[in-house]
C-alpha cells in the first residue's frame, strides 16, 4: 500500500483551511479510498499511480493544487498513520523508499496521533523521538501506558490493520469558503473561486461526470449600503460537459470582468446546476493526434463570454430537404441538436449561393457564360408547404417544387442548377451552387 496525508494547514504559519470536507472531496479525483483521520486527509493510491502517469507526476500534482487550496505538501508512506505523523514533522520526501520504522525513528513523538496524552510523561522519562518509544520494553509500556499506545505504534509500523471510513461523494456539490479580506472588485473573487473549481472538479471525477452549468454566489458585507442587496449570483454556462478546471477559471474569470459589485464581499459559494455523465477516453499504444473541435469550443466560449452570447453564432443542421433550409444559425453556447442525416441522395454542392441566380435560356436549354450540359438528374424535392414567413407584403409561403441538377459549363465548371416544376413570372431555370 501507498498512503498519502494531507494537513488542512500549512506548516509555515500561514491561516489554515479548515474544510476537511472540501479537501476530501477533492481528493476523491485520485481515489476512492479517501478517509478523514485524526484532523487529516488520507488516501491509499497504490492503484492508481499509472492512472496518473507515476508516482512523480501524481506527487507534482497532488503538491500543486493541495496548495491553491491551502493545504499543506501532501506525505508518503507506508501506513496512513506513518503519512500523518510525516506530514505533522514536516518531513514530506522520506517515507517512501525505505522502511516505515526507519522512516518514523527521526520524528518527534507529538508527531504520531494518539501519544498527545503522554506526551510530558514520556518526555520525562527521556523519549524524544518515535525511535526512542520503540526501543522501550513493551512489556512496561503496556503496563504504564495502555496497549493502545502500542497497537497505535503497531499499526502506524505496518504491524498492525488500519481500518478506515471511507469518505462517499454526495450527490449535489455545494461548497461556501468565507474571504480573509474584504473584497470591493468583482475580479478579485476569483482567486479564491479557483478553491472552490478545484474542489468541484474532483467531485466531478468521483462522479464520472462533467457540469454545463454552475453558479457562483456572493454575500455581502454586513456594513453595506441600505439600498444594497444581500446577495448577488453568477450563472457560467459551457456548450459541452467538462470539468477543466483551467478552462473554468478562465470563463469564470471573463464573466467576473463584467460584474460590478453593490458592496464588498465576505463570503462566497460555488454550487453545480447542470451536471451530466462524461464517458472516459480509452487511451491507445499509439498516441493519437490531438483533435481541434475540443479547442475550438473552448475558445468559442472565452469569447462568447467577452462579447455576449447572442455575439458569436455557429451553424446548425435542420432536418429538412430543403436546400437553403438546412442548417440556421444559433448561439455558440447553446447545445447542438441531434445531427440528421442528409436526405439528398445525389451530390451536394460545396459553394451554395444565398439566393438563387435565374439563368438565361437558350430555346429549352439553360445558360451560364455559355450553354450549360446536364450530367446528373433530375433529384426532385418538393415540400416546405407548412412553413410560412410574415414579410412586409404579407404572409409568404416557403413550399419549394423543383427538380435539380448537376450540370457542367464550359467556363464555370460543375454548378448545381434546378428547374422550377411551377414556373413564376417565365423563370425556369436557376442556378443554386457550384462544386470546388
Amino acid at each position: 500500500m501507498l498512503w498519502v496525508a494531507l494537513l488542512p494547514g500549512k506548516t509555515d504559519g500561514t491561516p489554515q483551511h479548515d474544510d476537511l470536507a472540501g479537501l476530501a472531496i477533492w481528493a476523491l479525483q485520485y481515489t476512492p479510498r479517501v478517509a478523514l483521520v485524526e484532523g487529516a486527509i488520507v488516501m491509499e493510491v497504490a492503484a492508481s499511480l499509472s492512472l496518473f502517469g507515476g508516482r512523480d507526476a501524481l506527487r507534482e500534482r497532488m503538491a500543486r493544487e493541495a496548495a491553491e487550496l491551502g493545504a499543506g505538501p501532501p506525505a508518503w508512506s507506508g501506513t496512513s498513520l506513518a503519512a500523518i505523523a510525516l506530514a505533522r514533522a514536516g518531513v514530506h520526501d522520506a517515507g517512501v523508499d525505505q522502511p516505515v520504522a526507519e522512516a518514523l525513528d527521526p520524528l518527534p513523538i507529538a508527531a504520531l496521533p494518539g501519544i498527545e496524552p503522554h506526551e510530558v510523561t514520556l518526555r520525562q522519562i527521556g523519549c524524544r523521538s518515535l525511535g526512542d518509544l520503540r526501543r522501550l520494553p513493551r512489556g512496561g509500556v503496556s503496563r504504564r501506558f495502555g496497549a493502545g499506545l502500542l497497537h497505535t505504534l503497531d499499526r502506524a509500523c505496518g504491524l498492525r490493520p488500519e481500518t478506515h471510513a471511507w469518505v462517499t461523494a454526495p450527490e449535489t456539490f455545494s461548497a461556501r469558503l468565507e474571504l480573509m479580506a474584504r473584497v470591493e472588485m468583482a475580479p478579485a473573487m476569483l482567486f479564491a473561486a479557483r478553491r472552490l473549481l478545484l474542489q468541484m472538479a474532483g467531485w466531478l471525477a468521483a462522479r464520472h461526470a462533467g457540469i454545463t452549468a454552475f453558479t457562483l454566489r456572493w454575500a455581502h458585507d454586513s456594513m453595506r449600503a441600505r439600498d444594497a442587496a444581500a446577495s448577488g449570483d453568477l450563472t457560467v454556462r459551457t456548450a459541452e460537459p467538462m470539468r477543466d478546471v483551467e478552462h473554468l477559471t478562465r470563463l469564470l474569470g471573463e464573466n467576473l470582468a463584467r460584474v460590478r459589485l453593490a458592496a464588498p464581499v465576505a463570503e462566497i459559494m460555488l454550487e453545480a446546476l447542470d451536471v451530466r455523465p462524461l464517458a472516459g477516453q480509452s487511451a491507445s499504444l499509439i498516441p493519437d493526434p490531438v483533435g481541434e473541435g475540443e479547442a475550438l469550443a473552448l475558445t468559442l466560449e472565452r469569447i462568447a463570454a467577452r462579447l455576449g452570447p447572442d455575439r458569436v453564432l455557429r451553424p446548425t443542421l435542420l432536418p429538412d430537404h430543403r436546400p437553403g433550409r438546412m442548417q440556421r444559425w444559433q448561439p455558440a453556447l447553446s447545445r447542438p441538436g441531434r445531427r440528421q442525416p442528409s436526405l439528398v441522395k445525389m451530390p451536394a454542392p460545396t459553394f451554395m449561393l444565398a439566393e438563387p441566380l435565374r439563368l438565361a435560356m437558350r430555346g429549352d436549354r439553360p445558360m451560364y457564360q455559355g450553354p450549360l450540359l446536364l450530367l446528373a438528374g433530375p433529384h426532385r424535392i418538393d415540400g416546405g408547404w407548412w412553413h410560412r414567413e410574415t414579410t412586409d407584403t404579407g404572409e409568404v409561403s416557403r413550399a419549394v417544387q423543383r427538380d435539380y441538377w448537376v450540370a457542367v459549363s464550359e467556363h464555370c465548371g460543375v454548378l448545381w442548377v434546378y428547374r422550377e416544376r411551377h414556373p413564376v413570372d417565365g423563370a425556369v431555370w436557376f442556378l443554386h451552387g457550384a462544386f470546388a
